[in-house]
C-alpha cells in the first residue's frame, strides 16, 4: 500500500505561556518569556525558576467526580486535547472520533500522584493509600483520560521517551495513518514535573539554571523546567479534504535514531544520523529547509552538540538556515516540550513567523548559526524541521511543509 499524505488540521496547547494556543503563539511572537521565580510550597529545594501554567485553576475545567481520576499531567493533556480536537472541527463529531487514535507522550507520567501518596503514607503515617492511586498515577492515564473526555474508541496509549516522547507519540501517529490503520489520530505529550521529587532530583543532576534559560550564548547556564501539553490532530488528506478541514501544514517525514552511549551526553553521529534520516525521508535536500526549531536546552554540551550536527548535515547552507530554540519561553516542559514545540513549528510556517530565541546575549564561538536573536522574524517557510533529543540518547527529527 502507498503511504497516504497525512495533514495537520488542529493544534492545542498550555503551557506557561498561557491556556491555550492562542496565548501561546501570541507569546511566541512578541518574544515574551514564562521563566518566572518559583512561588511553590516546596522546602529546601536550590532550583529558583521555573515556567508554571498561570492563574490554573483545575475547577474551571473538571468536576469534583473528574477531579478524583486526574493528575495533573493528565489534566494538561485534556485540555490541549480539547482545544485541538475544537480547532480542527470535530468536537461533537462522534461519527469521527470514535475510530480516531489518542496517543500520548509523557517524560515523567503521573508524578503528582505519586507525590501525593508517598507523602501520606511516609510523612503523615497514613496506613492506606486513596483507592484510584493507580489509575490516576499510571503512565498511561492520559491517553485513557483524552479518549474517555472526548469519546475516542480508536488505539489509545502512552509513548515514554523522555524528552522525545511527544516526537514520538506525534510520530507514530503519522505512521498509522500513512499505513491505512487509522484516518485521524489525536497526538502530542503531556508532563507536570513540579514535584518535590523531581525538583530535588533535578537540582542533583545539575544542569539547570539558576538565572534564566539562554540557549546558544556563552554565557548560558543550564535548562530551566516548564510544564504543559501540547497536542495535533493529523489527519490523512482524503479524510480532511472530504470534510473541508483547515490545513495548517503537511507532515512529511521522520528520523529517529538512539545514541547507545552515555546516558545522558548527547552524542553527534545519534543526532546527525536523526536529522539525515527526517530529510530523507521527507523527500528534502538540504537546501529545501529554511527553519529548525532546535532541541536547544540551554545546557553547555547539548547546544554545542547540536550546533555541529546541524553543520555536519546541512553544510554551507547552514548558515542560510534560521535556529531557535522557544525553551527559553516556555521552558523545559520535558516529554511535552517536543510536543509543544512542533505545534510552535507548525504555526511558524502556517503564518510566515518565526519566533525568536530570547534571553539571548552573545553567541558561544562554537554556536555560529542564526539564532534568530530576541525578536520574532518575518520569513516565508517552505519545509521545516523540529529536533527532540532526550536522555538515554533517544533522538527523534519531524520534518514539516507547506500543504499544496
Amino acid at each position: 500500500m502507498k503511504n497516504r499524505r497525512v495533514v495537520i488540521t488542529g493544534l492545542g496547547a498550555i503551557s506557561g505561556l498561557g491556556i491555550n494556543a492562542e496565548y501561546f503563539w501570541n507569546a511566541l511572537k512578541a518574544g515574551r518569556t514564562a521563566i518566572k521565580t518559583l512561588d511553590l510550597p516546596i522546602e529546601n529545594i536550590k532550583m529558583s525558576l521555573g515556567a508554571l501554567v498561570p492563574n490554573f485553576d483545575e475547577k474551571k475545567y473538571f468536576t469534583v467526580d473528574e477531579l478524583s481520576i486526574l493528575d495533573r499531567y493528565s489534566q494538561l493533556a485534556v485540555i490541549a486535547a480539547r482545544e485541538a480536537v475544537n480547532d480542527a472541527g470535530l468536537i461533537g463529531n462522534s461519527s469521527i472520533l470514535q475510530d480516531a487514535a489518542a496517543i500520548i507522550g509523557s517524560g515523567c507520567g503521573g508524578k503528582h500522584t505519586d507525590e501525593a501518596t508517598y507523602d501520606q503514607l511516609y510523612k503523615q503515617k497514613r496506613k492506606r493509600a486513596h483507592p484510584l492511586t493507580i489509575p490516576k498515577g499510571m503512565p498511561s492515564a492520559a491517553a485513557s483520560s483524552v479518549s474517555m473526555h472526548l469519546g475516542i474508541k480508536g488505539p489509545a496509549f502512552v509513548l515514554a521517551s523522555a524528552c522525545a516522547s511527544g516526537s514520538h507519540a506525534i510520530i507514530q501517529g503519522m505512521m498509522m495513518i500513512q499505513s491505512g490503520v487509522i484516518d485521524v489520530a489525536i497526538v502530542g505529550a503531556s508532563d507536570a514535573p513540579f514535584t518535590y521529587g523531581l525538583l530535588k532530583s533535578w537540582d542533583a543532576l545539575r544542569v539547570v539554571s539558576n538565572d534564566t534559560c539562554r540557549p546558544f550564548c556563552a554565557d548560558r547556564s543550564g535548562l530551566v523546567l516548564g510544564e504543559g501539553a501540547g497536542i495535533l490532530v493529523l489527519e490523512s488528506e482524503t479524510h480532511a479534504m472530504k470534510r473541508g478541514a483547515r490545513i495548517y501544514a503537511e507532515m512529511v517525514g521522520c528520523g529517529m535514531t538512539s545514541d547507545a552511549g552515555h546516558i545522558t551526553r548527547p552524542d553527534i553521529s545519534g543526532i546527525t544520523r536523526a536529522i539525515e534520516k527526517a530529510l530523507h525521508h521527507a523527500g528534502f535536500s538540504p537546501n529545501d529547509v529554511d527553519y529548525i526549531n532546535a532541541h536547544g536546552t540551554g545546557t553547555i554540551i547539548n547546544d554545542a552538540t547540536e550546533t555541529e550536527a546541524i553543520n555536519r548535515v546541512f553544510c554551507h547552507h547552514a548558515k542560510n538556515l534560521a535556529v531557535t530554540s522557544t525553551k527559553a519561553m516556555h521552558g523545559h516542559a520535558l516529554g511535552a516540550s517536543s510536543a509543544l514545540e512542533l505545534v510552535a513549528t507548525t504555526l511558524a510556517l502556517h503564518h510566515g513567523i518565526i519566533p525568536p530565541t530570547v534571553n539571548f546575549t552573545v553567541a558561544d564561538e562554537v554556536c555560529d548559526l542564526d539564532y534568530v536573536p530576541n525578536e520574532a522574524r518575518v520569513k516565508n517557510i517552505n519545509a521545516a524541521i523540529s529536533n527532540s533529543f532526550a536522555f538515554g540518547g533517544l533522538n527523534a527529527v519531524i520534518a514539516i511543509k507547506k500543504y499544496n
